[in-house]
């Protein structure tokens, strides 16, 4: 078996040697199967990982993310496994009874998954399958900007299959599309891979939820692209709920050409380390965009969002509201950056981070971020930094509630705001349900 460590070269001090992570990569290079038939994309993504190191707080991106903590743990490939249907009924959605892909520590589990009844013309499946359905997905892999990302291209450079989901021509998929993305062995590497197609004038709702079924360390490693043609829409609810053990790194990028429709609503609950960068490029005019954000973490976890709008063309619309909540000594991360380049006017585009700390201890760097030389455009942003208000906290004990009840129904109000945009109503009851667990 193929392991990878770093943990010898760490001094007592716990710092990790710049030797240290130039190599690391290198070693989780040496865990990727051999079988691919995208082997040129993959030997080039692993020139790309071969010669660069692991980023580090030095690194302008990185500076208040710090991932040193990976290079302590001793990863392996994740081993074939198989699980039953009644390990993952927890989190199965009856809304999408018949449109469920799973895959188990990366791997494709067709018995797990349901995949009747769509309607004509609409493929879900993985990738080995898709490609003899339709080629031409092949020319959707690894092609949106943002490609040679480290963590991107390590997960390129590792590509054996995807989940595929392609949407033809003016269909309407009236049940959501569940990607079921379990992992259950802890010090493995997991790369979950993800490619939406929605054709000109389609639409599509899409669920991708990453969850966990152990309580140890382990490496999850996720890439999505979504190309959206014209006139199309996605509405796409991504969960993280990895153990609060795991690393998570993920890549949603996405294209829309002229007049498309795109929604994300990104939920960040689990890891030790999570991050989620999401970049959204405009290829076509009057394309729009709702970006949708809510990070809940505690201890001494961290949590980072990283997002990129690039308006490039006139009439786009873009609205991004991004939360978190920290307690204890976790630390939050936002960074998003809207760009509106001089070809772009008539852009109107707005960003708004909303930061709730729930301990003195509890940290948030945000860093909304406006790029405009477009000269007629609206936009605006802002950022916001509080505790729960005395003065609101008062008003509800005036009606007979405790303080601390009080305290938490307000965090509750704080998050279901970013909840209530998921449309799909079991989805949106359970993590309802998990935030009050957590606050009332």
């Amino acid at each position: 078996m193929v392991e990878v460590s770093a943990v010898s070269e760490i001094g007592n001090a716990g710092a990790v040697t710049s030797v240290d992570r130039a190599s690391y990569f290198s070693g989780l290079l040496n865990l990727r199967s051999t079988n691919s038939p995208f082997q040129e994309i993959r030997d080039r993504a692993a020139a790309s990982v071969h010669d660069r190191a692991i980023p580090s707080t030095r690194d302008e991106d990185w500076r208040f993310t710090d991932v040193s903590h990976l290079l302590t743990l001793t990863l392996k490939a994740a081993e074939p496994g198989q699980l039953s249907f009644p390990q993952i009924e927890t989190f199965l959605l009856p809304e999408a009874a018949n449109s469920r892909l799973v895959f188990v520590d990366g791997r494709f589990a067709p018995d797990l998954s349901a995949i009747d009844n769509l309607p004509d013309g609409v493929v879900v499946s993985n990738l080995e399958t898709v490609l003899e359905l339709i080629p031409a997905v092949k020319d959707y892999i690894a092609k949106l900007p943002g490609e040679d990302e480290v963590f991107t291209a390590l997960n390129t450079a590792s590509l054996t299959d995807s989940a595929i989901v392609f949407v033809p021509k003016n269909q309407d998929v009236e049940a959501p599309i569940h990607l079921l993305f379990v992992s259950t062995q802890a010090d493995s590497l997991i790369q979950p891979r993800a490619c939406v197609i929605a054709e000109t004038g389609s639409r599509i709702t899409l669920i991708e939820d990453f969850v966990s079924l152990n309580e140890g360390a382990y490496f999850t490693n996720a890439v999505t692209e979504i190309a959206i043609a014209e006139n199309a829409e996605v509405r796409h609810t991504r969960v993280q709920r990895d153990s609060t053990a795991a690393f998570h790194i993920g890549k949603t990028a996405v294209s829309q050409a002229r007049d498309s429709r795109y929604s994300c609503t990104a939920i960040h609950l689990g890891g030790k380390i999570s991050r989620h960068n999401l970049e959204i490029y405009q290829t076509g005019e009057q394309t729009e965009t709702t970006l949708n954000g809510l990070t809940v973490i505690d201890g001494d976890r961290i949590g980072d969002t990283h997002s990129l709008l690039s308006l490039s063309k006139p009439y786009g619309v873009g609205n991004q509201v991004n939360k978190t909540i920290v307690s204890d000594r976790a630390h939050a991360i936002f960074n998003g950056k809207v760009f509106v380049p001089q070809a772009a006017q008539q852009t109107d585009a707005r960003q708004l981070s909303r930061n709730l700390l729930l301990s003195p201890k509890a940290r948030v760097d945000t860093k909304p971020q406006l790029e405009i030389v477009a000269d007629n455009v609206k936009c605006a942003h802002g950022a916001t930094v509080s505790q729960l208000e005395d003065d609101e906290v008062f008003y509800l004990q005036s009606r007979g509630i405790d303080q601390d009840s009080a305290r938490k129904l307000l965090t509750y109000a704080f998050a279901i705001e970013v909840i209530d945009q998921i449309p799909v109503p079991t989805l949106r009851d359970r993590l309802s349900a998990f935030i009050r667990s957590q606050h009332t």
